[in-house]
């Protein structure tokens, strides 16, 4: 596996350390107000997706850790959790596209919002489908956004890894140590 010819081994690894803790930090925020909004909400199956997704970003953490203390394999953690992370995001999407029940919704229309439907000429038939195509477009978004970028992101580890590997071999320069 070639590496770009322009990237040096240690510049590759500040790289690496710098991402790798903001994208970390930045799942376990997010998914940690997610899952505390969950909580709020009752929805069991939100609290466990945003647990999971809480792990993946303190996977990404740790793998930042092991490599500020010269451990080449916080490279494997930092592709292992994007890949986590990816399984959790495609599982749940797809699962939620599955499980859409708009059938149900229609049923419990109360009678103000069913005459306002007929006001509007549209049948409550109508609404499933839409709420439906609705489902699958955003759910397919953040299928599709989250395979470019964990995807995109494992990639460039990986990509990156041999890089990492030899920057750690060799004792820091002086630069590296003040950034």
């Amino acid at each position: 596996m070639t590496t770009p010819s322009s990237s040096t081994p240690d510049k590759a690894l500040q790289r690496v350390l710098k991402i790798s803790r903001l994208n970390g930090w930045s799942v376990v925020s997010f998914a940690g107000f997610c899952t505390l909004i969950t909580v709020l909400l009752g929805d069991v199956t939100g609290i466990v997706v945003g647990l999971m997704v809480i792990v993946a970003g303190i996977m990404e953490v740790r793998g930042n850790r092991m490599l500020r203390r010269r451990d080449a394999n916080g490279m494997v953690w930092l592709i292992r959790a994007q890949l986590f992370l990816l399984g959790v995001i495609l599982i749940y999407g797809a699962s939620r596209i599955v499980s859409f029940g708009g059938e149900r919704g229609v049923e419990s229309l109360s009678p103000d919002m069913r005459n306002v439907l007929k006001q509007l000429d549209i049948q409550p038939n109508e609404i499933v489908t839409l709420l439906r195509k609705i489902v699958w477009i955003f759910y397919g978004a953040v299928m599709g956004a989250t395979c470019i970028y964990q995807g995109g992101l494992a990639f460039y580890y990986g990509r990156r890894k041999a890089l990492v590997e030899q920057a750690l071999v060799i004792p820091p320069s002086f630069e590296s140590k003040n950034a």
